[in-house]
């Protein structure tokens, strides 16, 4: 059994705290000039930065979770696992986008999910800057912004060559899953990258028909699966499977398209 509705409240309320506090501690050092950036890039991989925004926002999370929920566990970009006792689990990622955010770009976005063993089950993805919460799960679709409040909802099905795909990186990760994601960019209408967490966002909100990508961490996608999830869309592996492990995601607006490209990414991989 899943939280009763009285724990799902305190869970969404205690969400909204820590999406509170990341932006409190993200936009204080935000387009602030000399801000340094560490990077934790391995052998030779792309420029993988860390500052202090990302550990003053997880800390900050840490500190609210250790207070109001100190039985649940925790997994986090920068801290690593706190083990708990509830069998509920915060999975956060302080900034997801830390390339966007030391370059000043409004598409990096704080990641909070609370999830049990089955996978994520209610997520926020907040972009401080904008002033935009996309949050999923437990009944709850919407988004508060600019505009107010507004449902989530995916896109319907369309032709596959009108499709809008979105990415992180032109290279997405290895040789073989280039060549795949390229098979269905060359299929569909447009293409476009670095987008970060922001383009799972867009796809919950109805505005594009795919996210793919591969090598992600679970503290990449618990958040964006949940809100998807709520939204009517899907988010698998390239295999069709859970994808809340991380490594090769494919996040579609309905069923129709994610078949589709499921099958193309198949194909080149399979092969």
């Amino acid at each position: 059994m899943g939280p009763d509705i009285a724990e799902q409240a305190d869970l969404i309320r205690v969400a909204h705290l820590l999406a509170d506090a990341a932006r409190v501690e993200t936009l204080r050092l935000f387009r602030v000039s000399g801000l340094v950036a560490d990077d934790k890039a391995i052998d030779g991989a792309l420029f993988d930065p860390v500052t202090e925004a990302d550990r003053a926002a997880e800390s900050a999370m840490r500190a609210i979770l250790a207070k109001e929920r100190p039985n649940d566990g925790i997994v986090g970009e920068e801290f690593g696992t706190t083990a708990g006792t509830s069998g509920l689990l915060w999975v956060l990622d302080p900034i997801d986008g830390t390339r966007g955010f030391v370059s000043g770009t409004p598409t990096w976005g704080v990641l909070i999910a609370v999830s049990d063993a089955t996978g994520p089950v209610f997520g926020i993805i907040d972009q401080p800057h904008i002033g935009e919460r996309f949050v999923g799960g437990f009944g709850v679709a919407e988004v508060t912004g600019p505009h107010g409040i507004q449902p989530l909802a995916t896109r319907k099905w369309r032709s596959f060559d009108a499709a809008t795909l979105l990415s992180t990186f032109p290279e997405v990760g290895s040789m073989l899953e280039r060549r795949a994601f390229e098979a269905v960019s060359k299929s569909v209408q447009l293409t476009r990258y670095g987008m970060d967490c922001y383009g799972y966002a867009l796809l919950a909100a109805g505005h594009v028909d795919l996210v793919i990508e591969a090598g992600l961490q679970p503290y990449d996608i618990h958040a964006p699966i949940a809100v998807i999830k709520a939204a009517g869309g899907i988010v698998s592996n390239w295999q069709g499977g859970a994808a809340h492990h991380g490594g090769r995601v494919i996040a579609a607006a309905n069923s129709d398209i994610h078949a589709v490209a499921l099958a193309v990414l198949q194909e080149v991989v399979d092969g």
